[in-house]
């Protein structure tokens, strides 16, 4: 599994992103300085407006609105579960702009539509 870090420095600071890439999920630390769990957010793809509103905070009690803004972006973007941990000590409007364009420097690769991996439907046919 390969982890991808993109940086975005702004002034004298320097955001951090480190992303992995699962078939059915995408996992993205976001943090300043060192690695460091922060508040877990944890969201489901869907579209427009079924999206909002399909996320959860996992672990944390600082920053939820925005690390769960961040985990819809997130799964929006990749189409899959999105797991974000967020650490920051930036003020809450300046978390979510900042880290908003970090994830905005995320290559994805696109997942292999379902007849591709040989999913079986719930009645039992090979699509």
């Amino acid at each position: 599994m390969e982890i991808i870090e993109n940086t975005l420095s702004v002034g004298s600071r320097t955001f951090r992103s480190n992303f992995m890439q699962l078939e059915n999920a995408v996992v993205a630390f976001l943090f300043e300085d060192r690695v460091r769990l922060g508040t877990v957010a944890i969201a489901m793809p869907g579209l427009r407006e079924v999206a909002a509103g399909r996320s959860s905070v996992l672990v944390g009690a600082k920053y939820v609105m925005v690390s769960r803004a961040l985990a819809e972006k997130l799964a929006a973007k990749s189409g899959r579960i999105a797991i974000v941990s967020l650490f920051t000590e930036l003020d809450e409007a300046e978390a979510l702009r900042t880290y908003t364009r970090l994830l905005e420097k995320i290559q994805l690769t696109q997942p292999a539509p379902n007849h591709a991996r040989g999913v079986t439907t719930s009645i039992g046919q090979h699509v």
